[in-house]
């Protein structure tokens, strides 16, 4: 397989490429997320999610700087949380991840990854968007407050990590697990196989 990199700091994504026995190495992306936060006075109307975390994907993958003869496959990936027709980021502050918590509690959310994988020699991309939905508890004000105090939170997007303490705050989901965590795996799968990359 060639030489693999991952546009992401993120320790999740890294767990899971190492999860399915994927050889890799990390460089961290120059790019800035492109982002729509709710802010609790006054929302802003949503942007396509869809749209938004492939092209936060896409460019977190092209930010990585390489020589054109360089044959290697760089991976970039973007997760963000939908939920009332908003998009939640991570959160600023811990008052932050307490509003997005109230806003997710008892209701159905959706969770995007944007997914890009590009061959650096060839310049051969494919992007795709992965979609799950996760269906919170009813949650106390005590228990808002427990969960933000454990740190958890604070650089999730939409204020929670499924993986964790946050398990608990989760009544079912429909759709991909580890696009909740942050990498679709079954998809980045089926992408290296479209680059003839695996199987």
């Amino acid at each position: 397989m060639k030489r693999i990199i991952l546009a992401s700091g993120s320790p999740r994504r890294q767990e899971l490429l190492k999860l399915i026995g994927i050889n890799f190495e990390v460089r961290v992306s120059s790019w800035t997320e492109i982002e729509q936060k709710v802010v609790a006075q006054c929302p802003v109307p949503l942007l396509d999610p869809r749209e938004l975390c492939c092209y936060n994907a896409t460019e977190k993958a092209k930010s990585i700087t390489l020589s054109p003869e360089e044959d290697c496959i760089v991976i970039g990936c973007d997760t963000i949380v939908v939920v009332d027709k908003y998009i939640l980021g991570k959160p600023s502050s811990k008052e932050d991840a307490k509003d997005m918590l109230s806003r997710l509690s008892g209701k159905t959310h959706t969770v995007c990854s944007g997914l890009s994988v590009i061959d650096n020699k060839s310049q051969k991309k494919i992007t795709r968007c992965v979609e799950t939905s996760v269906q919170f508890r009813d949650l106390s004000s005590l228990e808002i407050e427990w969960y933000v105090e454990t740190g958890e939170p604070l650089d999730k997007a939409g204020s929670y990590g499924i993986q964790g303490r946050g398990a608990l705050l989760i009544e079912k989901i429909d759709g991909c697990y580890y696009n909740v965590v942050g990498l679709p795996l079954v998809t980045l799968y089926s992408i290296l196989i479209e680059l003839g990359l695996w199987g």
